[in-house]
């Protein structure tokens, strides 16, 4: 199957990819090759309806796509590691069936230390009581009660992200559908409050606290070491232009330890085959039920009939492609800016996708390099691969004060002096990514603006002095880490925009933000997947529940549309 998904996306000759799509009108087009995409495109054939995805990059997978950039060196280029995929998603389209293969890290993080120390925390309790003593007794006792209450939240949060949000009917509506639809706002509240009640009011306030609160005064309020504060509260900030001091950044953490894998809650790990391979998965779920993918074909614009209705899109060559419904997994902005005709969308509407926030503060370098890194604060007698190598390395991020700083370097405009890196090297579990005895690793950088005020991203010499700034950071804690380096692949935020189709560079296709989440999310009053033009829905990681590889966005979106249909055949 994985043979016949890459020949018949990505092999076959322009003009039959074309008349493929011509020779009939389609149940649904899915706008966009992304992990949320194929997943709606996927639960739509099994539906029984006709299904296809056209896919603007000569690979579909969008952020979640592994790509040899280097040669024998296979790049999980965007997306780095799992642990948000949806276990109904993973289920329901038997993923493992169709080549999906986790790779589970332990230790799962990894903290040097520039006196000398460092922290390693993974799933073994014991280990983490002993890691973090070193930095304080007191924080050693505490760390577990803090792990059970972020779970707890985490179960409390779950239903949510697997269901539509409980959003007012739009439009015009018959008395039986505005019936249906209060009595169903009613049932999900009434549910809500009932798990509440069960949280009881103590948790309920300190649930309230990390949604609303700074991560560093969630975290202060926990412990006193740096290092371990620090360490967690780079979860805080990824992917986000803010500071762990910003209000809201306590929801942040708790986002990034809702996955789990294979049951473990908050335990990520790498995918074989980079992280294409989960596109890959889903995607043969897709074909198996019958949709069809296409690579290689951008889409211009939204057909919109005479009745005020998507019914199709026009390729970028003109082709015009007919169908029932049109999901699009690009992002709201893309969406609604770019490729909905002009006059077809309410003022106020454009006006809020508009002024929603896109910016981005990400980097991401992807390096092979020729030998592992040692560090020398933790020199464990291995040779090759020791636990310090297994998880998430966090370099440049001993305490709130580097933190901070580092975000202040972008606000005023200039790539962080001092970057905070997120450093992962997936070949030490996953030895098909590269050649023996060399190594794929990722850095995921902040804080690097978008429009720098000091140089511009489009100038080779900018890019590689950040790039070489990145990699002597490293030294530091590593010494003789860039002259490991064989050759890297650098996505800045327009890198990310241009290549990948991410606004602003955005990882989460929009800010995710307390104001931009369930009902607010990609606006208020239309966070139900529908949107005010009738036959097109969001499916992408700029509708609920929000960005990650979770395929949450895209399954919801399905069951929407397939309720939808029904609806209208039954009319």
């Amino acid at each position: 199957m994985r043979r016949q998904c890459r020949k018949f996306s990505s092999t076959a000759t322009a003009n039959s990819r074309l008349t493929l799509l011509k020779e009939k009108k389609w149940d649904a087009l899915v706008i966009g090759g992304g992990h949320n995409g194929l997943t709606s495109a996927a639960y739509l054939a099994r539906s029984g309806l006709s299904v296809a995805v056209i896919e603007r990059r000569h690979v579909f997978g969008g952020a979640a796509v592994t790509e040899e950039i280097v040669p024998g060196f296979k790049f999980s280029r965007c997306s780095y590691l799992q642990s948000l995929l949806r276990p109904c998603v993973i289920k329901e389209l038997e993923l493992k069936r169709h080549g999906l293969k986790l790779l589970k890290r332990n230790p799962s993080s990894f903290t040097p230390c520039r006196d000398g120390r460092y922290l390693l925390l993974g799933r073994d309790k014991q280990q983490n009581y002993s890691e973090i003593s070193k930095f304080s007794e007191r924080d050693a006792k505490t760390y577990p009660r803090y792990e059970n209450q972020l779970d707890k939240f985490c179960k409390f949060l779950d239903p949510l992200l697997d269901s539509s949000t409980p959003e007012t009917l739009q439009g015009n509506s018959s008395f039986n559908d505005r019936l249906h639809n209060k009595l169903e706002r009613s049932a999900f509240w009434s549910h809500c409050l009932r798990r509440a009640l069960t949280l009881g009011q103590r948790d309920m306030m300190d649930f309230m606290d990390i949604l609303l609160s700074p991560a560093s005064k969630v975290l202060n309020n926990w412990f006193e070491s740096d290092v371990l504060k620090a360490t967690l509260g780079t979860d805080a900030v990824i992917g986000t232009t803010a500071s762990v001091h910003t209000p809201g950044s306590g929801y942040v953490l708790l986002h990034h330890v809702m996955g789990e894998t294979d049951g473990d809650r908050g335990i990520w790990s790498y995918v074989q085959g980079g992280m294409g391979s989960v596109s890959l998965a889903i995607a043969n779920a897709a074909m198996e039920a019958g949709a069809t993918i296409l690579t290689s074909e951008e889409v211009s614009e939204l057909i919109v009939d005479g009745t005020g209705r998507a019914s199709g899109v026009l390729l970028a060559d003109g082709t015009p492609v007919y169908s029932s419904v049109v999901l699009s997994n690009a992002t709201p902005y893309k969406t609604f800016m770019d490729l909905v005709p002009k006059d077809v969308l309410p003022e106020d509407f454009l006006r809020a996708i508009k002024l929603s926030d896109y910016s981005s503060a990400t980097t991401k370098i992807n390096l092979a390099i020729d030998r592992i890194p040692q560090f020398q604060s933790c020199n464990l007698g291995h040779p090759d691969a020791g636990p310090q190598h297994c998880g998430s390395i966090h370099i440049g991020s001993e305490n709130f004060e580097d933190m901070a700083a580092a975000a202040q370097d972008s606000e005023n405009g200039l790539p962080s002096r001092r970057p905070l890196i997120e450093m992962t090297i997936p070949s030490v579990f996953d030895k098909t990514i590269c050649p023996p005895g060399k190594h794929v690793v990722g850095l995921f950088i902040q804080y690097t603006p978008y429009k720098p005020s000091d140089g511009s991203w489009e100038d080779p010499a900018y890019r590689d002095k950040f790039a070489q700034r990145c990699f002597s950071l490293i030294d530091e804690y590593a010494p003789g880490f860039s002259s490991s380096v064989i050759s890297y692949d650098m996505l800045t935020p327009p890198d990310l925009e241009r290549e990948i189709g991410l606004t602003g560079g955005n990882i989460f296709h929009g800010s995710m933000g307390l104001e931009s989440l369930f009902l607010m999310r990609p606006v208020k009053g239309w966070s139900n997947y529908r949107t005010p033009l009738q036959g097109l829905y969001l499916c992408g990681s700029g509708a609920h529940p929000g960005g990650g590889v979770m395929g949450a966005p895209g399954r919801n979106a399905a069951h929407v549309v397939i309720q939808d249909l029904k609806k209208k055949h039954m009319n």
